[in-house]
This record gives C-alpha cells, sequence and structure tokens, in this order.
C-alpha cells in the first residue's frame, strides 16, 4: 500500500484546540490524538484497549511521536480528552477531511440524459447504542457518499429533539448542486425537500405510513390499471441477480402523473420499487412493494438511474454504520460521559475515511495490517513523515 499521501487525518486536526487547562499537561495535544488515531486504525476498539496498545509499543511510540515525557499517557488523560474536547471543531475537522478524500477521487458520479454528472449522498441517523445503555442517549445524523462511502458530515441529534429537526442543520449551507440526496421514509418531509432544491440539489425521498396520504396515492397509481396504457405514462427498469442463495429481482417502475396532485415541492416522480426474492433451495418467495419520491424528471433520469440512487443509498449502512459497529465495535464501547461517545464517532468517521483515502475496500483487512506495524499506523494517520 503506497503511504505517499497529501492528505491526513492529524493535518485536519491540528484545528481542534486543545481543551485542557494549560497548567499541568504533560503531554502535547497532537500526542494524545495521535495514540487515539494510530490505536483505532490498529484495531483496538476502547480506550483501553488503545491504552494496553500504546504501552505494549511503548518505546517505539515515544521515540517516533518524540516523547518528551519518555513515558506514553495513561487512561485518565485520554478519558479527559475525550469528555472535554470541542465536539463542534472535531466534526469540522472530520468534515474537511471528509471533503478532500471525497473531492481527490470519491467515485464518477452518475451521467444523467442532459449530461450533467450527479452525486449521490445519504442522509440516515445512527445510535450509539454503548452510551444509551448507561442512559446517555448519543444519537448522530451522517451525510455519506455513495459510491465511495466517505463520511462528508455528522451532526448530533440534540436530546430533546428528533432525527428531523437535526437533518436541516445537517445540509445547512451545503452546495447541493449535482448532489442527489437521498434519505429514508422518517426524513420525507416536504420542507426538507424545499431546503435541498433550495440549495441547487435533488432528492429521493422513500414514502410510507409517516405520510400517508401520499403513500395511498402513489399506492392506488401503481395498484390500479393504466389509464393510457398506449402513452406508456409508466416506466420500469428490472434488475435481477442470484445473491446468497437467492434469485433477487427488483423493478422500478416510475410516473409522473401525480406530480401536480400531490403537491409536493420540486415533485417530479413518483415510484415504485418491487423486491422478489426466491430461495433457491426452498423455493420460498418473499415479495415486497416501497415507494418513494424525487425531484429527478424523466428527461433528467432513466428508471435506471433512479434505481441506482435508490439502491446506492444503503451505502450509509453498509460502509458506515454497520462497520462502526461491527468492525470498530462503536456499539461495544462503553464511553458516556461528556463528549466522549461523539468525539470517539467523529474519530472513527476520520479513521474510516483515512482508509478510504488510502485505498482500502475490506476494512478488516486494514486494520490488521495496520496494526501489525506502529510506525506504518502513525505513518497512515499523518502522525509522521511518510
Amino acid at each position: 500500500m503506497d503511504h505517499a499521501q497529501c492528505i491526513t487525518l492529524m493535518e485536519y486536526l491540528k484545528a481542534v484546540p486543545d481543551p485542557r487547562d494549560r497548567r499541568g499537561q504533560r503531554y502535547e495535544w497532537r500526542v494524545i490524538l495521535a495514540i487515539l488515531c494510530a490505536g483505532l486504525i490498529s484495531g483496538q476498539t476502547r480506550v483501553w484497549d488503545i491504552v494496553a496498545w500504546a504501552r505494549q509499543h511503548g518505546h517505539e511510540i515515544i521515540e517516533l511521536l518524540a516523547i518528551r515525557k519518555k513515558r506514553v499517557p495513561s487512561a485518565s488523560t485520554f478519558y479527559l480528552a475525550l469528555r472535554t474536547v470541542g465536539v463542534g471543531a472535531l466534526e469540522a475537522a472530520v468534515a474537511q477531511l471528509g471533503a478532500a478524500v471525497q473531492a481527490a477521487g470519491g467515485g464518477e458520479g452518475v451521467t444523467l440524459l442532459n449530461g450533467e454528472v450527479v452525486q449521490g449522498q445519504a442522509v440516515d441517523g445512527k445510535d450509539v447504542r454503548g452510551a444509551r445503555s448507561h442512559g446517555a442517549p448519543t444519537f448522530l445524523v451522517s451525510l455519506v457518499c455513495h459510491e465511495s462511502g466517505v463520511v462528508l458530515q455528522q451532526v448530533r441529534v440534540d436530546d430533546k429533539t428528533n432525527e428531523i429537526r437535526a437533518v436541516p442543520d445537517l445540509l445547512a449551507g451545503r452546495d447541493l448542486h449535482g448532489v442527489v440526496v437521498t434519505m429514508d421514509a422518517l426524513l420525507a418531509h416536504r420542507q426538507l425537500a424545499q431546503q435541498i432544491l433550495d440549495q441547487g440539489g435533488d432528492y429521493l425521498m422513500v414514502v410510507k405510513d409517516n405520510q400517508p396520504q401520499l403513500r395511498a396515492a402513489i399506492g392506488l397509481l401503481f395498484d390500479a390499471p393504466p389509464l393510457c396504457p398506449g402513452e406508456e405514462e409508466r416506466r420500469q427498469y428490472t434488475r435481477q441477480q442470484k445473491a446468497h442463495g437467492r434469485l433477487e429481482t427488483r423493478t422500478l417502475e416510475t410516473s409522473a402523473l401525480l406530480n401536480d396532485y400531490v403537491a409536493w415541492p420540486g415533485a417530479q416522480q413518483v415510484l415504485r420499487r418491487t423486491y422478489r426474492a426466491v430461495d433457491l433451495r426452498t423455493g420460498r418467495v418473499c415479495h415486497k412493494a416501497t415507494h418513494g419520491i424525487t425531484s429527478l424528471s424523466r428527461t433528467r433520469a432513466t428508471p435506471q438511474q433512479v434505481e441506482t440512487f435508490w439502491r446506492g443509498h444503503w451505502t450509509i449502512e453498509n460502509c458506515d454504520h454497520y462497520v462502526r459497529d461491527e468492525t470498530l465495535r462503536e456499539d461495544r464501547c462503553q464511553l458516556h460521559t461528556g463528549h466522549a461517545p461523539q468525539a470517539m464517532a467523529a474519530l472513527r468517521n476520520g479513521i474510516l475515511n483515512t482508509l478510504r483515502y488510502l485505498g482500502w475496500h475490506s476494512i478488516p483487512a486494514a486494520l490488521r495490517r495496520y496494526g501489525a506495524s506502529v510506525h506504518d499506523a502513525l505513518q497512515a494517520i499523518g502522525a509522521i513523515a511518510t
């Protein structure tokens, strides 16, 4: 793996101010952040694991980071740093890293019928269950690129509100030109659709029971026989594949008949996505239909391209949330005081963005690789020169 890069996590973390009182400081702020990040990229999932790893490789870490105290920090030093760090500045630094990684080559996007190249970005929330189990609810909402899995932004949902009110802040101020924002049914709201349009973007929203009238109208349209079959008002795209012992068929149908009726900001098509799976061993059939709405008109996007954005939405689950939970063990981490849960989540996002930039497709393989070399781990995050 080539380490000759100009984008590093530590370069962006320089902007995060040291929250500690200047009196009694034994270690530089950069040393604390470097050990935390190097421990994470080496496969250590908890603060105690990072501390044990640092002690095990103490001589090498002290030499590489030029630590004046000639010993690595204690666990209490790391806990204090995570509890008190300014999470706003930390999230901003990781977001800047994500934007730089994406600009450096995060996917080519989808070329629409009019020649416009657009990129899918998914919005979804994640509960940090380890913190919640101790009575400290920590719910985070992220914006993730479809193709690359790079995390572009993350904000915490206030304990007294919900995900719906946090997403406008997540998207606020972003230039959404050339972007299709995808989201699940919880976030299907007119105000959010209008905000995305006002910021120059497009949307694709899943529609379920929280919008009962809209869902009923879309369901009736696709369930009833076409009124004018000769005009080919409905268009569709079907994709079939074998996976996990199943024959899966996904069909996306689109229609523009409800654009004026639904009174939804910028609505250009309503959608029905049908999933049919046949278990090749038992013959059991699973069938499910989901509805949606989008601002992409049929003169700009084909049903196949709309299906690409719909399916791309699950990148946020597969490449970010699942990896943080199962590989980085976020939900098993017991941090729950101060800013610690959100701060560690932000650092995990920074590590994932770094690994995507370095070209890793398998995050477990990357953790094993850097876990075998302290020098390479510190080099990967930019704590030491290449």
